[in-house]
């Protein structure tokens, strides 16, 4: 690749970048609606969580936002649904 390509691939790398900001945002999300998202995505009800974060009215308190998530919570949540521990802070 010659420095004209390479420039070339920069500017439109740049603009890009600049479009998909502009029109395709993505919004920061709660560790409850990554968790929902998670939950959706793999076709899981509540009880299903209820072994990962110790049972269904725990799995209901952190869906209703009444409960946080903790270290052991996230650790489990993060090892089955295959994530970074990140997205759930």
């Amino acid at each position: 690749m010659g420095a004209k390509e390479k420039e070339f691939a920069e500017l439109l790398t740049v603009l890009i970048e600049a479009y998909e900001e502009e029109h395709y945002p993505i919004r920061t999300a709660s560790p409850v609606e990554v968790l929902v998202e998670l939950m959706e995505v793999n076709g899981l009800k509540q009880k299903d969580l209820a072994p990962l974060l110790g049972s269904e009215s725990v799995v209901s308190q952190v869906l209703r936002g009444k409960r946080e998530l903790n270290k052991h919570h996230i650790e489990r949540l993060s090892k089955r649904f295959r994530v970074s521990p990140a997205v759930f802070f």
